[in-house]
């Protein structure tokens, strides 16, 4: 029995100076790996076959991961595997009140809704609580904040499949200290304007957004944003707008964004670049020399556009910004009186230089479709054309347009056909262009049955994947997969987002190039993209094998202003 101690100890001594070998179990361990798929970085490059590992919320490791094990562990061979994508104009705001899942982003490989397109859900007055309440439609809930922080923290803390980031508003923020008059600020106004954009940066917010189509953002005059615009670059923002005219005056409406980039120095950015209307399409590529002259200046100049030829609105862009003074009640009423019913039909019908008129762009009142209306009473006249709504009436264009505001009490959700696929594919080119859905994230079920949508809520992403990108061949993947990523994330400084680096965050999506596809069409838009096949949004499965696992993992993700409190 005394000979197998001394056996094991000679064992011992003669194994001491030898070099030990890992076992298995002793290799890196791992929350998520993503094996074997073609990987794309975001920067723009030619992809590489590489393993993807996550620990926690980050990006671990990238390389040859061969040997690793995690938790979970995904196949992406034959798969591509990318950032997630960054939607630069959701309006995402009221739909993940109703359901935090965002699936018709999600399901499009959207780790990152950013909001403030003009309007944004903070700061806020009593006054606009109790109007914000009243106005609420199919979807309801309690607003328990005033401040931006306190709505995208609120969604947060309830969970959200999503990450989520906002502008603050330039509307919000004069209607705040205005309302709805139409006047310029005083010197006392402009200066809490003022300090409600700087109040937003340091909660977070990436800059100032405005939406100057409508009223009351139209009333506000170039010295007013810039001054805001000023505010936001003093914490590192920028200034980001739907310019005050998409059509005639397009040129001169882009001039004022250049403008106020070079008056301030802050980085500018065009919402969904497009020239409206069939005579005004062929400046879309005046208006791309314009901004490639600005940069080349060193103006910091970007758009975002979106993949369709249809844009949608409402009602208000088809009336003149006077009428509408005062906010929806006063307009309302304007239109409820013969005498200015009249003068509103005069103006609908007359070319003017002063407004943007979408019905006129249209062109006929077939390019015109409502996808959406409060009053339940109308709701069977969704996803009908105005054209269609006319001949069921007996009335004309202008008469039905008003009636349906009026008798809807509210804008009327709109599409209206406007642009050339020629030109969507000139905007697709540019390098500097990022992408949005300007639309709400959805799912075909509950509430959102109630209303119909424009189908870029739905395809947007995959549309520029599958349509533009491995169809039409306008840009190679790679580059694509830039600026749905990487772009955007630096471009307003998203620090950690859109980059699979080791040390970014872990937002992930695994798609397949040969197939991803949009579905939805203008007269069936909700329908669900295919072709993506999981997401992960900061480490967390959020979609897998197409399907929502139920997490909500999503965070807000602040600008460069943000003041930990």
């Amino acid at each position: 029995m005394r000979l197998l101690p001394l056996l094991l100890a000679a064992l011992l001594a003669g194994c001491a100076g030898a070099p030990s070998r890992p076992s298995p179990s002793a290799a890196p361990a791992y929350d998520v790996l993503v094996r074997g798929g073609t990987f794309y970085d975001g920067s723009g490059k030619p992809p590489l076959r590489a393993d993807i590992a996550l620990r926690g919320d980050r990006v671990a490791a990238v390389g040859d991961l061969a040997t690793a094990t995690a938790d979970v562990v995904l196949d992406a061979r034959g798969l591509a595997v990318a950032p997630g994508f960054i939607n630069m104009l959701s309006w995402s705001t009221e739909s993940l009140m109703a359901d935090p899942r965002a699936l018709s982003d999600l399901k499009q490989g959207v780790t990152l809704e950013v909001f403030g397109e003009g309007s944004s859900m903070g700061p806020l007055n009593e006054t606009m609580r109790a109007t914000a309440l009243a106005r609420q439609s199919d979807i309801r809930y309690a607003i328990d904040w005033t401040t931006l922080a306190g709505w995208l923290e609120g969604l947060e803390r309830r969970g959200v499949a999503v990450n989520v980031a906002s502008f603050v508003g330039a509307t919000t923020v004069r209607v705040h200290e205005l309302g709805y008059a139409n006047r310029a600020p005083t010197p006392a106004e402009l200066a809490r304007m003022q300090e409600l954009v700087r109040e937003a940066m340091r909660e977070g917010a990436l800059g100032v957004g405005a939406s100057l189509i409508y009223a009351p953002a139209f009333y506000a005059q170039t010295p007013e944003l810039t001054a805001l615009a000023a505010a936001a670059g003093e914490y590192g923002g920028g200034y980001i707008a739907h310019l005050r005219s998409e059509a005639d005056r397009f040129l001169e409406a882009l001039d004022e964004l250049i403008a106020i980039a070079r008056a301030t120095g802050v980085r500018a950015e065009v919402y969904h670049l497009k020239a409206a209307g069939r005579h005004n399409w062929p400046k879309m590529a005046q208006a791309i020399a314009r901004i490639e002259a600005a940069r080349a200046e060193g103006v910091p100049v970007s758009a975002n556009m979106y993949t369709y030829v249809a844009g949608a609105t409402g009602l208000d862009a088809a009336m003149p910004p006077w009428v509408q003074e005062g906010g929806l009640d006063a307009w309302i009423a304007r239109l409820k009186d013969p005498a200015q019913r009249a003068k509103t039909i005069a103006a609908m019908r007359t070319p003017s230089p002063l407004w943007e008129n979408l019905y006129r762009m249209a062109g006929s009142p077939d390019n015109i479709k409502f996808i959406g209306f409060r009053n339940p009473a109308l709701k069977p006249l969704t996803g009908k054309t105005l054209a269609q709504v006319m001949a069921m009436r007996g009335t004309d264009a202008e008469n039905t347009i008003i009636d349906l505001v009026i008798e809807d009490g509210s804008r009327v959700d709109t599409a209206y056909f406007l642009m050339s696929e020629d030109n969507v594919e000139l905007g697709i080119r540019q390098p500097w262009v990022s992408f949005g859905s300007d639309a709400e994230a959805s799912a075909p079920e509950g509430v959102f049955l109630l209303s119909s949508t424009h189908p870029r809520a739905y395809g947007n992403f995959a549309r520029l994947l599958g349509h533009y990108v491995r169809e039409r061949r306008v840009i190679p993947l790679e580059e694509a997969i830039r600026r749905l990523t990487r772009l955007p994330a630096e471009t307003w400084k998203l620090h950690g987002r859109g980059c699979l680096d080791v040390g970014c965050f872990g937002d992930l999506v695994v798609f397949d190039p040969a197939t991803i596809a949009d579905h939805a069409t203008f007269d069936a838009p909700q329908r669900f993209a295919t072709g993506v096949r999981d997401v992960l949004v900061n480490g967390v499965p959020v979609l897998r094998d197409g399907e929502p696992t139920g997490a909500l993992p999503g965070r807000v993700v602040r600008g460069p202003g943000w003041r930990q409190p």
